[in-house]
């Protein structure tokens, strides 16, 4: 055993971090090539991270944005429901969103790893799982009134396994009540067996170094993570920034949407950003309730958008944001029984958006526009029987196609953006491995032209995808936001295109469907469905003109726009291969546009 330090060297420091990040990037290899499910085996749809024992975030190496704050409180209350009964070998389960987790469909693993008697870390394994026991196929319910009409299996911190067995009376409880129990189980498996790969590594990492030294890495890790976070809060003007966004309308429901607001103090002498979220509506009868977890980890993920790129995302830099809640409140504060069944997802991803751009209000060079939000139709739950399989159920949530990025100062959007709960972390389906694990066919997946929110960085255009059910009816739940408000741009930017929907008959008229939809779609039937863009950043007319001419010729611009928003001139063909630059026929045209934008 290594002799107890108190002040370890910076180079060991850092060794040991990268080693932490390292059995992270392990637990994701292992869930990511084990899961049954393709929302976890091909979307990637999961994160991983350590945890201390004192319960503080250690390690989420590429966790996404929207799972990994929340964590610590889940592991708190691990410890809270069995004190003085936890011990190795034990594994518990817990989705609740009223205890920290983001929404039932993400089941977390917890696997508390001991070292010389001593709980030193849990490990985490969050997995958005294809089914859940909702009472519809879906493990979205934007339409439930309450938990109870939402239907979910709801597991506050239970323990499934003891001396490494499976607790049996819960595994007979899930098949019981899922669709498809055996790609249930399998990602089960998956998860637990990624939390405790990473209890062997963290073992072995201790047995390495020492108890004592374990430990002190941990206090001076998360005390420098501190110091970063303070430096790069100090190189900000204090400010006190306001920000309101609205949701989609809910047919029937929430026919104006919801009106959101992120107030945002910065304190750059005190190294602190405060952040108050209590000037939101109260918590409301639909699923669109965002739990404390989804919540909070939204508006965190946003802010580290807007600081310094390689800040460790861990309980040392959180200790430097403060949050104010509301008691009742549909963002962080919704009161049982109100359904958080999409909490991770419309108004989160609207939080998102409101607190990355609020920062732009700093000046250009901050910030980040908004990016394309709601799950389309490429992102729908699908589920039928497959004949092919015998008449087989199925059910999963697709990654077919993404919204677009939002542009920042320095760059333009991402094309597989997908979420800004998500921020490019998760991966898009593969169109022949779905169609291979389900009655599918993807008829068409392409990118939109024209849809991108121009500016002096372009946001990402939108995705369109058409597909249908082979063989028998498929029914699809849509739960998109996105629809009707547009993705933002700031500082001059222009907003992307909202997304659209649409129900298709051979040989009829496209019927267009509601944001939010539950649609059985019959042999010969499409569903067509266009994600939303990325808004811009700056004013298009000051984009390079060699930047407006590779969007040309990618086909994500079109010349008349490149005319009519960016003021760029061409002469010669694209089928040629001559289309190049009018540079006086350009400044020309830019001097119209600012005269005219003037007048």
């Amino acid at each position: 055993m290594s002799e107890p330090q108190t002040t370890l060297d910076p180079v060991l420091i850092s060794v040991m971090a990268n080693r932490l990040d390292g059995i992270v990037r392990e637990m994701t290899n292992t869930l990511l090539r084990s899961a049954r499910s393709a929302v976890i085996s091909s979307a990637r749809d999961f994160s991983c991270c350590l945890v201390t024992g004192e319960d503080e975030l250690l390690a989420p190496a590429e966790g996404l944005p929207v799972h990994i704050f929340g964590c610590h409180i889940q592991t708190a209350n691990m410890r809270k429901y069995h004190e003085g009964d936890i011990r190795r070998g034990d594994a518990y389960l817990d989705n609740d969103p009223y205890g920290g987790n983001t929404h039932p469909a993400d089941h977390t693993f917890m696997v508390p790893v001991f070292w010389e008697g001593e709980h030193l870390f849990t490990a985490v394994s969050k997995c958005h799982m294809a089914d859940i026991g909702n009472s519809i196929p879906s493990s979205y319910f934007v339409r439930a009134r309450d938990v109870y009409e939402e239907g979910a299996l709801v597991f506050p911190g239970v323990r499934i396994q003891r001396d490494f067995k499976n607790v049996e009376d819960i595994m007979r409880m899930c098949r019981a009540r899922i669709r498809v129990p055996d790609q249930w189980y399998g990602d089960y498996l998956a998860g637990l067996g990624s939390a405790r790969i990473a209890e062997r590594r963290l073992e072995a990492f201790c047995e390495k170094y020492g108890k004592d030294t374990v430990k002190a890495f941990m206090r001076e890790w998360l005390d420098y993570s501190e110091r970063r976070m303070i430096d790069s809060i100090r190189r900000l003007p204090k400010a006190s920034l306001t920000n309101k966004g609205k949701s989609d309308p809910l047919e029937g429901m929430l026919p104006d949407g919801l009106e959101l607001t992120v107030k945002i103090d910065i304190d750059p002498d005190a190294g602190e950003i405060h952040v108050d979220l209590r000037d939101n509506p109260p918590s409301i009868d639909a699923g669109l309730n965002t739990s404390l977890g989804s919540a909070t980890s939204a508006v965190v993920g946003a802010i580290f958008n807007a600081l310094d790129k390689d800040l460790p995302r861990n309980e040392g830099a959180f200790r430097r944001l403060h949050f104010k809640y509301a008691e009742d409140s549909v963002v962080a504060a919704p009161t049982f029984p109100h359904s958080c069944s999409v909490s991770t997802t419309n108004v989160a991803e609207r939080l998102v958006n409101i607190t990355q751009s609020a920062f732009a209000q700093l000046g250009d060079g901050h910030g980040l526009s908004e990016g394309g939000a709601g799950l389309g139709a490429g992102m729908a739950v699908i589920s039928g029987r497959d004949l092919g399989r015998g008449g087989q159920p199925y059910v999963n949530r697709l990654m077919l196609s993404t919204n677009g990025g939002p542009a920042s100062a320095e760059a333009d959007g991402w094309v597989n953006y997908a979420l800004p709960v998500i921020a490019g972390l998760m991966y898009r389906d593969s169109v022949e491995v779905d169609e291979l694990k389900h009655p599918i066919r993807v008829e068409s997946l392409s990118l939109v032209t024209d849809s991108a929110g121009a500016g002096r960085r372009r946001g990402a255009p939108a995705q369109q995808i058409e597909y249908g059910p082979t063989g028998a009816p498929m029914t699809a739940v849509i739960s998109c936001d996105g629809q009707h408000h547009q993705p933002r741009g700031v500082i001059g930017g222009l907003p992307g295109t909202a997304g659209e929907t649409w129900l298709i008959q051979d040989d009829a008229q496209p019927e267009r469907l509601p944001n939010v939809a539950h649609v059985t779609i019959d042999v010969g039937q499409r569903i067509r469905g266009r994600d939303s863009a990325g808004g811009g950043y700056g004013d298009p007319l000051d984009r390079e003109p060699e930047r407006v001419l590779v969007d040309v010729l990618e086909g994500w611009e079109t010349r008349q726009k490149a005319k009519d928003v960016y003021g760029v001139v061409f002469t010669g063909e694209i089928d040629d291969e001559t289309l190049t630059i009018d540079a006086a026929a350009t400044a020309t045209r830019r001097d119209e546009l600012r005269a005219a934008r003037a007048a």
